[in-house]
C-alpha cells in the first residue's frame, strides 16, 4: 500500500530546486552558464562601456570573466539594502526591466532581461565570486554552492572599474559535468567577435598558456569577406540596418526593434547565421522568416521581370537562393522575444512583418541600383535551381536503376561470372578484367569458388569530367555500382540526396583490377580507379582496392623453364642472369591469349599474384594527377608533355 500522504510533501526551497532542477528556470546545461555571464558583459559594451572582455579557464577547471565597464552594483541602495543580494541571490531581480521606457535605461537593446541568469548560474555553482571595481571601492562576495560565505568591501587604489567573476558548475547539479567545454567557450567568443563589432575577446587558457584573441572591427562585414573565397564572390558585403516601433497585438504596448541585415553571394559558399541581441538563435525563428519571405519575392518578381524563366518553369525557392548565399542577421528587442531562456530561437509577429516589408523594398532598391550585381544573382539562382532539379530526376532514375533485388545478378549483367557461396561465410572476390576477350583465360584460372569477375566492356567513361547526370546514365558504371552493392557517395551540393553509401553493404573481400601491362591497359585501369574514387571514395580509404600485376615478358629457357618479367627493368636483369641459356623472350600481347594456368599462377592465385593495394597516402597529388590527365586542365597537360617527353623518348631509344 502507499504510504503518500500529508508527511509526503516537501519543499526543496528556492536555492535547493534550482540546484536540483537547472531547467526549471532554464539552466540547460553547464556550458549554459558561461552564456549568462558573458552576456552581462556584452550588456555593458552595447551600453558604451568597455571595449575588451577578457575569459580564461583557470587550472582548477573553474572560469573568470572579466570587463571594464561599469561595475555590477554591489553596495546598499537608498534603503539600505545590498545590491549584490538582488543581483546574485535573488531570482527575477536585475537592472534591464524598463529597457523599453520613454526615458530608458542603461541597456535599450540587452541579452539578458530575466533577471535569473546571474543568481542561476551561482545557485548552480560549487563556488562562484564576484568583484565590482567602482571609481572608490572594490567588492568582493563569495558564495559556496549558492550560499553566501564572504562579502567585503575596500578601496579602489588603482585597478581600471568593472566586474569580474570566477565560478564553477557544479557537477552534483549538471550530471557530472563540472567543467566549461574549451570548444564551447572557444565557439561562443568567436561567435560574439562577429555579431559585437568592436569588442575584442581574450581567452586565456591556464592549462596550456596559450592565449587567443576574437575580433572583427566592423564585426559581421569582416567576418563574411573572410568566408568568401574571392575566385567565387559574385557581389560585395551588403548591409541594411533599420529601427522600428510597434506591437505585435493592439492589447500590447509598443516595443523597439532593430535590425541588421548582412549578405554576399558567392557561387560556392553557402552560410546562414541568425542572432538577437547577441545570442546565436540556433533554431531561428522570426529572422529565419523574413529572411527567406524577402529573397524568395523579390529574386522571384525579377526572374518574371526580365523574363529569365522556361516556359512552364517553377517558381525559385529559397534552396535555390541560399546555395549561394552567405547572410547573417542580428537583431535587437528592448523587450524579450526569446521562447525560452536558453535564447535560441525568437517569436515576433511585430517584426516578421515589419521587417519583411522593409527587407523586400530594400532589396528591390538594391537590384535596381545594381544591375550588374542583379544579373548575377538572379542567373546563379537559377542555376541552382535547374541543377538540383537535375539531380533530383538524376536521383529518382539511379534509385530506380539500382532498385529491386541482386540476385541472379549473372543474367542481369552483361560479361559478370559469379562464384559460388563461400563456405565459411567470407566474403568473395570480385575481379575486374579487361574487355571480353580477357574473361575466357580469367574464368578458366580462377578459383569459382570465391573469384567472381566482371568483363568491361571496353574503356568506361572519364568519370572526373562527366557530371553525374551523364555518369548515371552510363549502363557499364550503374553495372559497377549494382556489383558493389554498397551504394554510391555524392559530393555535389546539388545532388545530396544520391549519399547512398554502406561499406556493411560492399558484398565482397577484395576489388581486383587486372588489366594489359600495356599504355592501353594502364589507361583502363586509371579510369576504373577513377570511378571509384569519385563515386566511392571510402573504398580506397578502406583498403579494398588491388591491382594485379600481370606480367609484361616470359622469357624460356633451352631447358624449358620459364620466367616471368612484369617490367622492362625486370626483363633487362633476367637476361643478364641467364645469358646464353634463353631460348626464347616473348613479350605478353594482352590477358586473352594467357594460358588459364598462367592465369591462376600470375594474377589469381592468392599463394602467387602479386596485388598492389591501392592506398589513400599522398591524395593531394593523387587528386592533382587526375586532374591533371584526366581533367579539364588541357594547358597543364601540354606543359607537362613539353617539360617531361624528353624522359620518355630517352627510354625508348636506349
Amino acid at each position: 500500500m502507499s504510504n503518500y500522504g500529508n508527511d509526503s510533501i516537501q519543499s526543496l526551497g528556492i536555492l535547493g530546486g534550482v540546484r536540483a532542477k537547472p531547467a526549471s528556470i532554464g539552466l540547460e546545461s553547464h556550458n549554459h552558464t558561461f552564456l549568462e555571464i558573458l552576456g552581462n558583459s556584452i550588456d555593458e559594451f552595447h551600453a558604451g562601456y568597455g571595449s575588451e572582455i577578457f575569459i580564461s579557464k583557470n587550472t582548477d577547471g573553474s572560469v573568470t570573466v572579466r570587463d571594464f565597464g561599469r561595475g555590477v552594483p554591489m553596495g546598499k541602495n537608498s534603503n539600505g539594502e545590498y545590491a549584490y543580494k538582488k543581483v546574485f541571490d535573488l531570482l527575477w531581480a536585475g537592472g534591464k526591466y524598463k529597457n523599453n521606457e520613454e526615458d530608458g535605461s542603461d541597456y535599450k537593446y540587452s541579452l539578458g532581461t530575466n533577471g535569473v541568469g546571474a543568481t542561476g548560474s551561482n545557485y548552480t555553482s560549487d563556488f562562484f565570486t564576484a568583484t565590482s571595481f567602482k571609481e572608490d571601492t572594490i567588492y568582493t562576495v563569495r558564495y559556496n554552492k549558492g550560499v553566501e560565505e564572504v562579502f567585503s568591501d575596500e578601496d579602489n587604489t588603482g585597478e581600471k572599474i568593472g566586474t569580474e567573476i570566477t565560478w564553477k558548475p557544479s557537477e552534483e547539479v549538471f550530471r557530472g559535468k563540472g567543467e566549461i567545454d574549451n570548444d564551447f567557450i572557444i565557439t561562443t567568443l568567436e561567435d560574439q567577435a562577429i555579431v559585437n563589432g568592436g569588442l575584442k575577446f581574450v581567452f586565456f587558457d591556464m592549462n596550456t598558456g596559450l592565449r587567443t584573441e576574437y575580433f572583427y572591427e566592423n564585426g559581421v562585414s569582416d567576418f563574411i569577406k573572410t568566408m568568401s573565397n574571392e575566385e567565387h564572390v559574385l557581389t560585395d558585403v551588403v548591409s541594411f540596418s533599420t529601427e522600428q516601433k510597434g506591437k505585435d497585438n493592439e492589447s500590447d504596448k509598443d516595443y523597439r526593434i532593430k535590425a541588421n541585415i548582412f549578405f554576399s553571394f558567392n557561387r560556392e559558399t553557402s552560410y546562414k547565421r541568425y542572432y538577437h541581441n547577441s545570442s546565436w538563435l540556433e533554431n531561428g525563428g522570426t529572422p529565419e522568416d523574413f529572411i527567406k519571405n524577402s529573397f524568395v519575392y523579390v529574386i522571384d518578381k525579377f526572374l518574371k521581370e526580365n523574363s529569365l524563366y522556361n516556359k512552364n518553369e517553377k517558381k525559385i525557392s529559397f534552396d535555390d537562393i541560399s546555395d549561394s548565399l552567405i547572410v547573417v542577421t542580428s537583431t535587437y528587442s528592448t523587450i524579450s522575444l526569446f521562447t525560452d531562456q536558453t535564447k535560441k530561437k525568437i517569436g515576433s509577429d511585430f517584426m516578421k512583418q515589419s521587417i519583411t516589408k522593409w527587407l523586400r523594398e530594400q532589396l528591390e532598391v538594391y537590384f535596381v541600383e545594381n544591375p550588374n550585381d542583379a544579373d548575377l544573382i538572379l542567373k546563379q539562382a537559377l542555376v541552382n535551381k535547374r541543377s538540383r532539379e537535375k539531380a533530383e530526376k538524376t536521383r529518382l532514375d539511379v534509385k530506380k536503376k539500382l532498385g529491386g533485388t541482386v540476385n541472379n545478378l549473372t543474367s542481369r549483367i552483361d560479361g559478370f561470372v559469379g562464384c559460388k557461396k563461400s563456405k565459411n561465410n567470407i566474403k568473395p572476390e570480385l575481379i575486374f578484367v579487361e574487355g571480353k576477350s580477357a574473361l575466357g583465360s580469367t574464368q578458366q584460372g580462377r578459383d569459382a569458388n570465391f573469384q567472381a569477375i566482371y568483363a568491361l566492356r571496353g574503356k568506361i567513361l572519364n568519370c572526373l569530367k562527366a557530371d553525374y547526370d551523364k555518369i548515371f546514365k552510363n549502363e557499364i558504371i550503374i553495372d559497377m555500382i549494382k556489383l558493389l552493392g554498397c551504394g554510391i557517395e555524392v559530393k555535389s551540393k546539388h545532388s545530396k540526396d544520391l549519399n547512398t553509401f554502406d561499406l556493411n553493404k560492399l558484398r565482397w573481400s577484395k576489388i581486383i583490377i587486372i588489366t594489359d601491362a600495356d599504355v592501353d591497359g594502364f589507361h583502363i585501369r586509371t579510369l576504373i580507379l577513377t570511378a571509384i574514387y569519385r563515386l566511392m571514395p571510402t573504398l580506397i580509404e578502406e583498403g579494398y582496392i588491388y591491382i594485379a600485376e600481370s606480367p609484361l615478358f616470359t622469357i624460356t629457357t633451352k631447358k624449358k623453364e620459364v620466367f616471368l618479367a612484369y617490367n622492362d627493368r625486370e626483363k633487362d636483369q633476367l637476361v643478364s642472369k641467364l645469358g646464353n641459356t634463353i631460348n626464347e623472350i616473348k613479350r605478353s600481347k594482352g590477358l586473352g591469349e594467357n594460358s588459364a594456368k598462367m592465369m591462376w599462377d600470375t594474377t589469381m592465385n592468392p599463394e602467387t599474384r602479386k596485388l598492389v593495394k591501392v592506398m589513400p597516402t599522398d591524395v593531394d597529388k593523387t587528386l592533382d594527377a587526375f586532374e591533371l590527365f584526366l581533367g579539364d586542365n588541357l594547358a597543364g597537360r601540354k606543359e607537362y608533355i613539353e617539360e617531361n617527353l624528353h624522359h620518355w623518348i630517352e627510354d625508348v631509344v636506349s
